[in-house]
């Protein structure tokens, strides 16, 4: 049964008229006329006495008009209640590692906080790998990250925008200075980024390569002359600007790399996700 043929009726008899039903449903009166046909037609009952100056339920409308009402109360419950899990709410808690969180997701949190105010989102800082296990657990819902490789069997990704790394060393060069062996990186997830690691390597002959937690403490060891940083682009260029770094070869990997989101294969469609990540294509990407 047609929910709308019964406003139709409901309509009509709250009203005493098809032609003020049509205008309360902001309908055409034929429309009207057709839908209370229709509801007739399928109850194989005569609901409206057709009068001079309007119309009035029959016996037979009357019997039904309770019922009829409760089902179109039901019925537009249950519209509010589908269009309520259309819209992005509850809590959201995304992952990233430091670089992603200070250079491009702030500007995205605060997005989504004023654009859905029903939506709860929380940021935590996490290392790639950390990252990534506690998205397959469930306790992550979308994950940000640098890499270069498609996601997981049970993952799914989206590129953002390009991420490009930068080799670095502290202050200006010194006569006959010689460049550090060791590596020192971070927000680098190797499974994902495995050939640009090794391009690196080669580049520099690195005897050892330190992957560390923090950004802060990979500038602090380039800095020093402990080693040479490799970090996202974005995280150094201050630093380059202000004499405290500087790129040590005129170095542009061959693999390039992205700020990539991550989710959960299947998971598309859940109205929070979907709001998500179109607002981090409209505010990362456009970075």
């Amino acid at each position: 049964m047609d929910t709308r043929h019964l406003e139709a009726f409901l309509s009509a008899v709250d009203a005493g008229s098809v032609t003020r039903a049509a205008s309360t449903l902001q309908v055409t009166q034929p429309t009207v006329t057709n839908r209370i046909k229709a509801l007739e037609r399928s109850l194989g009952l005569i609901l409206l006495e057709r009068l001079p100056g309007g119309v009035r339920p029959t016996r037979a409308g009357r019997s039904i008009l309770e019922q009829a009402r409760e089902i179109v109360r039901l019925s537009g419950r249950v519209r509010r209640i589908a269009d309520a899990s259309l819209t992005p709410q509850g809590k959201f808690c995304v992952g990233a590692p430091e670089s992603l969180i200070n250079h491009r997701l702030l500007p995205l949190i605060e997005y989504l906080l004023l654009r859905y105010p029903d939506m709860d989102v929380s940021l935590r800082l996490s290392t790639p790998q950390e990252a990534l296990a506690m998205l397959r657990d469930g306790q992550l819902d979308c994950v940000f990250m640098i890499g270069n490789a498609a996601s997981d069997e049970d993952l799914e990704h989206c590129d953002l925008c390009p991420e490009p790394f930068a080799l670095v060393a502290g202050g200006r060069p010194t006569p006959g200075e010689a460049v550090s062996s060791i590596l020192v990186t971070a927000d680098l997830d190797v499974r994902h980024c495995d050939g640009l690691l090794t391009e690196v390597q080669s580049t520099l002959r690195a005897g050892r390569t330190l992957k560390l937690d923090s950004i802060t403490a990979v500038k602090r060891m380039a800095e020093g002359g402990i080693g040479v940083g490799l970090l996202p682009e974005v995280t150094v260029a201050e630093d380059i600007a202000d004499g405290r770094l500087r790129r040590i070869v005129d170095w542009r990997p061959a693999t390039p790399t992205y700020t990539q989101a991550l989710w959960r294969r299947g998971d598309v469609g859940h109205p929070t996700l979907d709001a998500v990540l179109k607002a981090a294509s409209d505010v990362v990407g456009a970075g």
